[in-house]
């Protein structure tokens, strides 16, 4: 997997991308994340890759030359997505999109935003983070190059630990414990000590299912509601869900 990142501030990126499961990806030569400088386009001797909106405003715009000429030089892989609060919003669907590519790019935005023939003419797209307000792309495009990459073969040390984390079935992930079974008067669930593969994954399912429900009904609804067996696993495990006139498969 290649990805290429286009940025004001190609030290701050690169510091993240040096650390951890990304660090270890890109030394072993399981990911290769390449980081540009904006500013190596442009032109005077400041540097500058920013001025004054046309029809006046607060804030400056990143200028279209700079942009051009950076992404021009290299000529990096395609689809070119800008970070934009404009565009698609990321989630796990598009980061299994993206990682079933060879290579993409991204482009960060910054300040009050991008001259628009930037949008018209160089990018193949847009991708929102969600809808907030940053300073700029780098948090965004560092967070769509962790969610790729946790996809890659090679980069998690335990390939099912993507298979079993939020939003790969649509759900939230279940509850996870660890040692000590007790701690100040709560105890790790009984069933996780059992040693009962079996009787785990239900309970992990069926967990999965009432914390989804409670916290992010949007995303049952998304699937298409609960299907029978998933509302009998949730009864069989003393949950009250679904009430009444919760959608149900066919």
């Amino acid at each position: 997997m290649r990805i290429h990142v286009f940025t004001i501030f190609p030290g701050l990126v690169e510091g993240y991308l040096a650390g951890s499961l990304l660090g270890r990806a890109r030394r072993a030569g399981v990911l290769d994340v390449r980081v540009h400088d904006l500013r190596s386009a442009a032109t005077d001797p400041h540097r500058s890759v920013d001025d004054m909106p046309f029809g006046g405003g607060a804030g400056m715009v990143l200028a279209p030359e700079p942009i051009f000429g950076a992404v021009e030089a290299v000529d990096p892989p395609r689809p070119l997505y800008l970070l934009s609060p404009s565009g698609r919003r990321f989630d796990q669907a598009m980061a299994h999109e993206l990682a079933s590519l060879d290579a993409f790019s991204l482009l960060c935005g910054r300040y009050e935003g991008v001259d628009q023939r930037v949008v018209d003419h160089l990018v193949d797209g847009e991708v929102s983070l969600g809808d907030v307000v940053l300073a700029g792309g780098e948090v965004a495009a560092l967070a769509v190059v962790e969610a790729v990459a946790r996809l890659v073969p090679g980069v998690l040390g335990n390939e099912a630990s993507a298979a079993d984390e939020s939003f790969s079935d649509g759900l939230l992930e279940y509850p996870q414990y660890t040692r000590p079974a007790g701690f100040r008067g709560w105890d790790v669930p009984e069933v996780l000590r059992s040693g009962d593969h079996g009787r785990i994954a239900r309970w992990r399912r069926a967990e999965a299912l009432a914390r989804t429900l409670a916290r992010r009904p949007d995303l049952i609804e998304a699937r298409g509601g609960l299907t029978p067996a998933e509302v009998q696993l949730l009864r069989d495990h003393g949950y009250p869900w679904p009430s009444p006139g919760e959608p149900i498969e066919d």
